[in-house]
C-alpha cells in the first residue's frame, strides 16, 4: 500500500466530517472500515494523511464517476470519532460523454448509501446537521 500526498486535500478543501447518530460510534458501525470502502467504492490504494488522521484512497473507484475517494476515521481523542470523507468526481460532460450517463445515479446510491451505514444519518439529516454546524461557527454581530 502506497501513501500518498495529494495537493488539493493538503489544505483539507472538499473534505468533509460527518458526525454518527447519538449514542453510535463509527467503529461500531463499521468495525471494518477499510473493507466497507472496498465494498462500497473499490481497492483500497494507499493512504493519505490529512490534518494528522491517516485515511484510505481509493485511486481507480469501480464507478467512473469518481476520480479518487478518500475516506477514514478523523479520531479526536475525547471527542467521538467522525467520517472524513472526499469525493472526486469527474467532470460530467467527460462522464457523459463516455457513454456513463447511467453511472452518475449509482454514484449518488454509492455515497449515501455509504454514508447511512456509517453515520446511520440519511441524506437530509446530514444536510441539517451541517448547516447547523455552519450556524454556530458563524458570528455574533
Amino acid at each position: 500500500m502506497t501513501k500518498l500526498v495529494y495537493a488539493p486535500l493538503s489544505n483539507g478543501r472538499g473534505m468533509k466530517e460527518y458526525k454518527m447518530r447519538r449514542g453510535e460510534h463509527l467503529d461500531d458501525r463499521m468495525p471494518d472500515l477499510k473493507g466497507s470502502i472496498e465494498d462500497y467504492f473499490g481497492e483500497v490504494t494507499g493512504t493519505e494523511e490529512w490534518q494528522g488522521h491517516e485515511l484510505y484512497v481509493v485511486g481507480d473507484p469501480d464507478n467512473p464517476v469518481f476520480e479518487r475517494i478518500v475516506a477514514g476515521a478523523a479520531e479526536y481523542g475525547s471527542k467521538k470519532d467522525k467520517l472524513a470523507v472526499h469525493f472526486e468526481e469527474r467532470p460530467a460532460e467527460d462522464v457523459i460523454a463516455e457513454g456513463n450517463a447511467d453511472a452518475a445515479a449509482d454514484a449518488v446510491d454509492a455515497k449515501n448509501e455509504f454514508l447511512l451505514e456509517a453515520t446511520g444519518r440519511d441524506a437530509k439529516s446530514r444536510r441539517d446537521s451541517l448547516k447547523r454546524e455552519v450556524e454556530d461557527d458563524a458570528p455574533d454581530y
